[in-house]
Formats: C-alpha cells, sequence, structure tokens
C-alpha cells in the first residue's frame, strides 16, 4: 500500500499517531439539534473519541465508540440513552476541489449509522452542498454514496450503493475516496469507481454547489430515519433494535480511521 503522505500535492493528513485528538486539526461537536430522528447525544468525551496506537494493520487509529448511556442529559435538557463522537475541521482545514480519502473499518448492526463526508462551509444546509463518501447503516455487504444540495437533498436522487462480493464486507479495512473538480464528483472505495456525479445530472434537479469551501466530517449516528427505512426496525429504538443496544452495552461497537487526506488533483 502507498504511504498515504508520500505526496508533493498534499494539503491535510492525518494519520492519528498522536496520544490524543490533534484539537488544530479538528473540532469535537457537542449535541445541539439533533436530526433524522437519531438516537444519540454527541459529547466531547475521551468515552467516545480516543486514539488507539497500533491497531491490526494500522499504526494508530481515530476510533469514535458510541456508549450506553441511559437517561444523558444534553446541555439543552433533552434526555438520550446514547452518546458518540462527531468531528469536523471547519474553519480549521477547508478546501475547494481535489482528492479525499480515508482508510476505514466499519462494525456491523442494524441502525449504527457511520459517515465521512464534507458539508459546504458557506450558507445552511443544503444550500451549502453536502457530499457522502461513505455511509453506512450497519449492513455487512454495502456502504453509499450521496450528493446533496439545494433541489435535491434528503431523499437525494444522487445516490449510489456499493455492493461488495463475498468474502469481502465492511468489517475489513477500505479505502473511501472522492476526487471533486469543477465539473464531476468520483467516489471510489479501494480504487474502484463506484459512482460518477456530473454537473449536468446535478443541474437537471437544482444548482450546482460544489466550488466552494467544504470541510471534513466524520460522526457516527444511531438510529433515525435512514437506519429505520432501511431495516423497518422500531423497537425498543426508532431504527435501533434490541441485538444493536446490547452490541453497543457491550462496547463492541466502533469506527475506525487509519488515516485521512486531501491533496490537490
Amino acid at each position: 500500500m502507498p504511504t498515504p503522505h508520500d505526496n508533493n500535492n498534499l494539503l491535510f493528513f492525518d494519520d492519528f499517531t498522536s496520544n490524543e485528538l490533534d484539537r488544530s486539526k479538528w473540532n469535537v461537536e457537542i449535541t445541539g439539534g439533533i436530526m433524522n430522528d437519531e438516537q444519540q447525544a454527541y459529547i466531547d468525551s475521551p468515552e467516545t473519541i480516543y486514539l488507539q496506537q497500533e491497531y491490526d494493520s494500522a499504526h494508530g487509529v481515530l476510533v469514535i465508540h458510541p456508549r450506553y448511556r441511559k437517561g444523558y442529559i444534553t446541555p439543552q435538557g433533552n434526555s438520550f440513552d446514547f452518546v458518540s463522537g462527531r468531528i469536523n475541521t471547519r474553519a480549521k482545514f477547508e478546501f475547494t476541489h481535489g482528492s479525499v480519502a480515508a482508510r476505514i473499518r466499519l462494525p456491523v448492526g442494524a441502525g449504527l449509522w457511520p459517515a465521512f463526508w464534507t458539508m459546504g462551509a458557506e450558507g445552511r444546509w443544503p444550500a451549502c452542498g453536502e457530499m457522502d463518501i461513505m455511509e453506512c447503516v450497519g449492513e455487512q455487504d454495502w456502504t453509499g454514496v450521496a450528493v446533496h444540495g439545494p433541489g435535491y437533498s434528503g431523499e437525494t436522487p444522487l445516490v449510489n450503493k456499493k455492493y461488495f462480493p463475498q468474502p469481502i464486507d465492511v468489517t475489513q479495512w477500505h479505502i473511501y475516496s472522492l476526487d471533486w473538480t469543477s465539473n464531476d464528483l468520483l467516489f471510489e472505495i479501494d480504487g474502484e469507481l463506484v459512482y460518477r456525479v456530473t454537473r449536468p445530472m446535478v443541474e437537471f434537479y437544482g444548482k450546482w454547489v460544489f466550488d466552494g469551501s467544504n470541510y471534513l466530517i466524520f460522526d457516527f449516528a444511531l438510529g433515525g430515519t435512514y437506519p429505520f427505512k432501511t431495516s423497518g426496525l422500531a423497537s425498543p429504538y426508532y431504527g435501533l433494535p434490541e441485538a444493536t443496544v446490547q452490541a453497543i452495552r457491550r462496547d463492541e461497537v466502533k469506527l475506525l480511521v487509519d488515516w485521512v487526506k486531501v491533496a490537490r488533483l
């Protein structure tokens, strides 16, 4: 495997080999309003976001680790039974066009909703634009990509899935990437093209909003609309069945990121 930082065009790189998250690169989000009927509160805690050294084939990993914390009260006074993590690079690293990639391992379990994506830095959603490089709802054999913007948000028509052939699945290391230009978005997994979104495809539905600054996001949501639509499971939590709740309670559910980079094309 090529060393991910061996690139003269590199704009951003983190391989998570320090003792703790680099706050000069990353913001840790704390829950305000919850979207999509998700069941977790995002907190800033070493319980939910930490670095682990020498994990499997990685020299260091970012771990986003959801936890069962019944009756957790947010600063807004809302109660949740789960806490999790979400980090972003807003105002610390933003970029326009380029190649974005991360090496990631995912857990399996209905209702789990980890994601790696970018968000436009200017304006409100969906006018700011969103590019989902990896989105998973806990199923073993596929991950999804999507593009959101004005006229094509939420139930966006610009979406696709990659189904892995057996014995490959989401629990193995994969490199999820996006090549972003002023005319198209090329989503790849392990170097294989999964979905191409062109400017005319976008402009059929609405305005192309992908020429401004974007920032990176990793998060791990639990339950909510998208997992429910996939599994139909609404008990004991919306989109989050009992088997997954028990896996979270056993501390078995983790999102692992070996490295992430952004480079000029």
